[in-house]
Protein backbone atom coordinates (compact mmCIF):
# COMPACT_ATOMS: atom_id res chain seq x y z
CA UNK A 1 0.00 0.00 0.00
CA UNK A 2 1.32 3.40 -0.70
CA UNK A 3 2.16 5.79 2.25
CA UNK A 4 -0.89 7.75 2.96
CA UNK A 5 0.55 10.86 4.28
CA UNK A 6 0.68 14.05 2.79
CA UNK A 7 1.97 18.38 3.86
CA UNK A 8 -0.16 21.58 2.95
CA UNK A 9 0.72 24.92 3.53
CA UNK A 10 -1.15 28.06 3.52
CA UNK A 11 0.14 31.15 3.48
CA UNK A 12 -2.11 34.30 3.59
CA UNK A 13 -2.08 38.01 5.04
CA UNK A 14 -4.24 36.81 8.06
CA UNK A 15 -2.69 32.84 8.41
CA UNK A 16 0.05 30.81 8.50
CA UNK A 17 -0.02 27.22 8.84
CA UNK A 18 0.98 23.77 7.53
CA UNK A 19 -0.87 20.37 8.19
CA UNK A 20 0.96 16.95 7.86
CA UNK A 21 -0.94 14.29 8.04
CA UNK A 22 -0.91 10.29 8.36
CA UNK A 23 -3.65 8.32 7.49
CA UNK A 24 -2.46 4.81 8.84
CA UNK A 25 -0.80 6.88 11.82
CA UNK A 26 -1.55 5.62 15.47
CA UNK A 27 -2.52 8.77 17.04
CA UNK A 28 0.66 10.73 17.13
CA UNK A 29 0.41 14.45 17.33
CA UNK A 30 2.01 17.58 17.48
CA UNK A 31 -0.42 20.37 17.08
CA UNK A 32 0.26 24.38 18.02
CA UNK A 33 -2.18 26.82 17.02
CA UNK A 34 -2.23 29.63 19.59
CA UNK A 35 -6.40 28.23 20.41
CA UNK A 36 -6.03 25.92 23.44
CA UNK A 37 -9.84 24.16 22.69
CA UNK A 38 -9.01 23.71 19.31
CA UNK A 39 -5.72 22.02 19.84
CA UNK A 40 -7.68 19.57 22.61
CA UNK A 41 -10.26 18.95 20.03
CA UNK A 42 -7.91 17.88 17.44
CA UNK A 43 -6.21 15.83 19.83
CA UNK A 44 -9.42 14.16 19.78
CA UNK A 45 -9.08 13.77 16.54
CA UNK A 46 -5.75 12.18 16.09
CA UNK A 47 -5.93 9.73 18.30
CA UNK A 48 -9.65 8.35 18.47
CA UNK A 49 -9.17 8.35 14.41
CA UNK A 50 -5.57 6.65 15.19
CA UNK A 51 -3.60 9.65 12.62
CA UNK A 52 -0.78 11.42 12.38
CA UNK A 53 -1.56 15.14 12.95
CA UNK A 54 1.45 17.85 12.93
CA UNK A 55 -0.19 21.04 12.91
CA UNK A 56 1.39 24.13 13.19
CA UNK A 57 -0.34 27.67 13.04
CA UNK A 58 -0.16 31.02 13.81
CA UNK A 59 -2.95 33.09 12.84
CA UNK A 60 -4.54 36.58 13.52
CA UNK A 61 -5.27 36.28 16.98
CA UNK A 62 -5.50 39.72 18.21
CA UNK A 63 -8.69 40.28 15.79
CA UNK A 64 -10.24 37.20 16.63
CA UNK A 65 -9.83 33.04 15.74
CA UNK A 66 -12.24 33.14 12.89
CA UNK A 67 -9.55 33.21 10.59
CA UNK A 68 -7.17 30.82 11.88
CA UNK A 69 -9.78 28.06 12.59
CA UNK A 70 -11.01 28.16 9.45
CA UNK A 71 -7.85 28.52 7.36
CA UNK A 72 -6.65 25.02 9.99
CA UNK A 73 -9.67 23.11 8.75
CA UNK A 74 -9.27 24.61 4.70
CA UNK A 75 -5.28 23.50 5.17
CA UNK A 76 -6.30 19.76 6.58
CA UNK A 77 -8.98 18.77 4.50
CA UNK A 78 -6.22 19.91 1.63
CA UNK A 79 -3.93 17.50 3.50
CA UNK A 80 -6.52 14.68 3.63
CA UNK A 81 -7.61 14.87 -0.01
CA UNK A 82 -3.78 14.83 -0.76
CA UNK A 83 -2.89 11.96 1.29
CA UNK A 84 -5.91 9.56 -0.06
CA UNK A 85 -4.57 10.38 -3.39
CA UNK A 86 -7.50 8.17 -5.94
CA UNK A 87 -8.98 6.82 -3.23
CA UNK A 88 -8.71 2.87 -3.89
CA UNK A 89 -9.50 0.69 -1.53
CA UNK A 90 -11.18 2.95 1.28
CA UNK A 91 -14.38 1.99 2.95
CA UNK A 92 -15.31 5.30 1.64
CA UNK A 93 -18.43 5.67 4.48
CA UNK A 94 -17.69 6.17 8.11
CA UNK A 95 -19.53 6.62 11.03
CA UNK A 96 -19.87 7.01 14.88
CA UNK A 97 -21.78 7.89 17.58
CA UNK A 98 -19.45 9.06 20.80
CA UNK A 99 -21.02 9.87 24.30
CA UNK A 100 -19.39 12.02 26.99
CA UNK A 101 -21.48 12.09 30.20
CA UNK A 102 -25.15 13.50 29.30
CA UNK A 103 -23.69 14.73 25.66
CA UNK A 104 -24.24 12.19 22.51
CA UNK A 105 -23.16 13.01 19.15
CA UNK A 106 -23.28 11.16 15.75
CA UNK A 107 -20.93 12.04 12.99
CA UNK A 108 -21.14 10.66 9.35
CA UNK A 109 -18.61 11.24 6.53
CA UNK A 110 -18.41 10.13 2.69
CA UNK A 111 -15.30 10.28 0.72
CA UNK A 112 -17.72 11.03 -1.77
CA UNK A 113 -15.41 13.91 -3.95
CA UNK A 114 -18.83 16.01 -3.48
CA UNK A 115 -18.45 18.66 -0.57
CA UNK A 116 -21.52 19.15 1.69
CA UNK A 117 -21.67 19.51 4.94
CA UNK A 118 -25.19 19.15 7.19
CA UNK A 119 -24.14 20.77 11.07
CA UNK A 120 -27.49 20.61 13.52
CA UNK A 121 -25.67 21.48 16.64
CA UNK A 122 -27.36 23.65 18.94
CA UNK A 123 -24.85 24.75 21.99
CA UNK A 124 -26.63 25.85 25.59
CA UNK A 125 -23.58 28.88 25.73
CA UNK A 126 -21.93 30.91 22.78
CA UNK A 127 -18.25 30.25 24.83
CA UNK A 128 -16.17 27.36 26.23
CA UNK A 129 -13.86 29.79 28.56
CA UNK A 130 -13.04 32.30 25.97
CA UNK A 131 -13.82 30.09 22.78
CA UNK A 132 -16.34 30.89 20.27
CA UNK A 133 -18.48 27.77 19.88
CA UNK A 134 -19.63 29.45 16.15
CA UNK A 135 -16.35 28.56 14.90
CA UNK A 136 -16.65 24.81 15.06
CA UNK A 137 -18.85 25.10 12.49
CA UNK A 138 -16.01 27.14 10.34
CA UNK A 139 -13.82 24.82 11.11
CA UNK A 140 -15.86 21.91 9.62
CA UNK A 141 -16.91 23.35 6.19
CA UNK A 142 -13.61 24.07 5.65
CA UNK A 143 -11.94 20.78 5.74
CA UNK A 144 -15.73 20.05 4.00
CA UNK A 145 -15.21 21.75 0.93
CA UNK A 146 -11.57 21.18 0.84
CA UNK A 147 -11.31 17.40 1.78
CA UNK A 148 -14.51 16.92 -0.85
CA UNK A 149 -16.45 14.94 1.14
CA UNK A 150 -20.07 14.48 2.74
CA UNK A 151 -20.29 15.13 6.43
CA UNK A 152 -23.18 14.90 8.80
CA UNK A 153 -22.26 16.14 12.18
CA UNK A 154 -25.61 15.58 14.49
CA UNK A 155 -25.50 16.42 18.08
CA UNK A 156 -28.31 14.41 19.80
CA UNK A 157 -28.33 15.58 23.09
CA UNK A 158 -26.14 17.29 26.13
CA UNK A 159 -26.25 20.21 28.67
CA UNK A 160 -22.33 21.08 28.88
CA UNK A 161 -21.21 22.86 25.84
CA UNK A 162 -17.42 21.44 26.65
CA UNK A 163 -19.15 17.77 26.59
CA UNK A 164 -21.44 18.42 23.05
CA UNK A 165 -17.71 19.90 21.34
CA UNK A 166 -15.68 16.61 22.53
CA UNK A 167 -18.01 14.48 21.66
CA UNK A 168 -18.12 15.85 17.93
CA UNK A 169 -14.71 15.98 17.83
CA UNK A 170 -14.23 12.12 19.06
CA UNK A 171 -16.69 11.06 17.17
CA UNK A 172 -15.74 13.00 13.69
CA UNK A 173 -12.32 10.92 14.13
CA UNK A 174 -13.59 7.73 14.82
CA UNK A 175 -16.01 8.16 11.73
CA UNK A 176 -12.43 9.25 9.30
CA UNK A 177 -10.76 5.97 10.53
CA UNK A 178 -13.96 3.51 9.62
CA UNK A 179 -14.14 5.45 6.33
CA UNK A 180 -9.95 5.85 5.29
CA UNK A 181 -9.35 1.85 6.46
CA UNK A 182 -8.96 -0.63 3.63
CA UNK A 183 -11.41 -2.55 2.84
CA UNK A 184 -9.79 -6.11 1.47
CA UNK A 185 -12.93 -7.39 0.09
CA UNK A 186 -12.53 -4.30 -2.58
CA UNK A 187 -9.49 -5.36 -4.07
CA UNK A 188 -7.64 -2.30 -4.89
CA UNK A 189 -10.92 -0.99 -6.59
CA UNK A 190 -13.26 2.37 -5.86
CA UNK A 191 -16.27 1.68 -3.84
CA UNK A 192 -18.15 3.37 -6.19
CA UNK A 193 -19.79 2.31 -9.38
CA UNK A 194 -19.01 5.67 -11.17
CA UNK A 195 -15.43 4.58 -11.10
CA UNK A 196 -14.30 7.24 -9.38
CA UNK A 197 -14.77 9.59 -6.28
Amino acid sequence: MANRAAQISRNTKETQITAKVNLDGSGVRSISTGIPFLEHMLDQVAQHGSLDLDIQAAGDLHIDAHHTIEDIGITLGQAFAKALGDKTGIRRYGYAYVPLDEALSRVVVDFSGRPGLVYDVRYPRARVGDFDVDLIYEFFQGFTNHALVTLHIDNIRGRNAHHIAETIFKAFGRALRMALEIDQRLGGTLPSTKGTL
